[in-house]
C-alpha cells in the first residue's frame, strides 16, 4: 500500500512560527502636538465669547434708529452696519436722517398691514425697499387671500406669530399651505416670535425636555422648514422677563449671571432644532421682540446672548456671519452687494 506524503507546510504558517510579526515603527512626531510656533499644546476651538460676525444686519429695529443706536452698546457697537426698520408710513420721513446720524444703512422699511383686510395695500414710495409686516392668530379666507396676493407681488412679509400652542401651530401651517400653493410666487415670509417661541420660565429645564409644548415645537419647526420661502427671525423671546444684561467692558464681567446662563440653556434648546431644520441660510438676527412682548430688551444685551448661544452650538464662522448679517443682505439687497 502506497504511503501518502504529508502536505507541504504553508509558508505563512512557517513564517508565523519563527517569531512574532514585526510591527511598523511610528515616528515620534505622531505622538507630538502640531507645531503652532506659539504653543506646546494642541490648538483649541475659539471660545464662544470671542466669536463675532464680520458685520451685523439687524432685521428687527422698531421705532427710532437713534434710540436703537444708543442700545447697540458693547460688542454690537461698531459691528452693526445695516438695519430693517419696522415703522408706520407716517414715520418714514426722517428715517434717512436718523440712519445718517447713526452711521448705518437702511436695507428696508417694513410697514404694517392687516391680513384680515384680504388685500395688499399700496406701498409708499421711498429711497429704500418697502416691505410688509403683520400679525397672525387665526386662519381665514381673507388672511389667505392677503398673504397670497403679497407673495405673488414679490413682497417680503414679516409675520408676528401669536400663540405657540398645538392649535396655533396647525393654524399657521394651514395658512402657509394655502397661501404658498402658487409655485410662481416670488415673495418671502419671515416668521417672528417663533425662534425662540413664547415660553414659561417657571417650567424647570429638566421638565421642558419632555414637555408636550417642547415636543410640539420640535415637530412643527421641522414642518415649517418644508416651506422653502419661509425664514425665521432670531429675536428676543416673549418670556415675560427682561433680557438679562451684559456688563460693559471694564465693568464687573467676571462671570455671566445665573439668569443669563439659564436663558442661554433654554435658547439653545430651541435654536438647535431650528438650525437643524432650516439650516443657517434661513435664520435672520433681529433685536426687537414681538410687539406682544411687554418685557424690556436692548439691542446690545440681546446680541450678546443670541450670539453666544449660537456660537456655543459649535457652528462655523461662516454660519455666524450668515445668521447675523449675510442672510439679511442677500434677502433685502437685490444686487447682493455689501452694506
Amino acid at each position: 500500500m502506497a504511503t501518502i506524503p504529508h502536505p507541504p507546510i504553508s509558508p505563512g504558517v512557517g513564517a508565523r512560527r519563527k517569531g512574532p510579526k514585526s510591527l511598523p515603527t511610528l515616528p515620534l512626531s505622531a505622538f507630538s502636538p502640531p507645531n503652532t510656533g506659539v504653543s506646546d499644546t494642541f490648538p483649541l476651538p475659539p471660545s464662544p465669547s470671542t466669536v463675532h460676525p464680520d458685520r451685523v444686519v439687524d432685521v428687527s429695529v422698531r421705532g427710532s434708529i437713534l434710540q436703537w443706536k444708543q442700545q447697540a452698546r458693547g460688542p454690537l457697537e461698531g459691528r452693526a452696519s445695516a438695519v430693517v426698520v419696522k415703522a408706520s408710513e407716517s414715520d418714514l420721513e426722517g428715517l434717512e436722517s436718523q440712519a445718517s446720524q447713526a452711521d448705518v444703512t437702511i436695507l428696508a422699511v417694513s410697514v404694517p398691514f392687516s391680513l384680515e383686510s384680504g388685500t395688499v395695500p399700496s406701498l409708499p414710495s421711498a429711497n429704500f425697499p418697502v416691505t410688509l409686516s403683520t400679525s397672525f392668530s387665526d386662519t381665514s379666507d381673507a388672511a389667505v387671500a392677503a398673504l397670497q396676493a403679497a407673495l405673488r407681488a414679490g413682497h417680503t412679509v414679516d409675520i408676528d406669530v401669536l400663540g405657540s400652542e398645538e392649535e396655533g401651530w396647525e393654524k399657521l401651517e394651514d395658512l402657509l399651505t394655502k397661501a404658498t400653493a402658487d409655485a410662481s410666487s416670488t415673495g418671502l415670509i419671515i416668521l417672528t416670535n417663533v425662534l425662540p417661541p413664547p415660553h414659561d420660565l417657571e417650567l424647570p429645564i429638566v421638565k421642558l425636555l419632555s414637555h408636550p409644548t417642547y415636543r410640539s415645537y420640535q415637530s412643527h419647526i421641522a414642518t415649517l422648514s418644508l416651506f422653502p420661502r419661509v425664514y425665521l427671525s432670531y429675536v428676543p423671546p416673549t418670556w415675560n422677563a427682561p433680557t438679562p444684561p451684559t456688563p460693559l467692558s471694564g465693568q464687573d464681567a467676571a462671570a455671566p449671571s445665573k439668569e443669563k446662563k439659564e436663558w442661554k440653556r433654554r435658547i439653545k434648546m430651541y435654536l438647535g432644532p431650528a438650525l437643524e431644520a432650516f439650516g443657517f441660510e434661513r435664520i435672520l438676527f433681529g433685536s426687537a421682540p414681538s410687539p406682544s412682548s411687554r418685557a424690556p430688551s436692548t439691542a446690545g444685551d440681546w446680541y450678546e446672548i443670541a450670539r453666544e448661544s449660537f456660537a456655543e452650538l459649535g457652528v462655523e464662522q461662516g454660519s455666524v456671519d450668515a445668521v447675523f448679517g449675510g442672510n439679511a443682505q442677500r434677502i433685502y439687497t437685490p444686487s447682493g452687494g455689501s452694506v
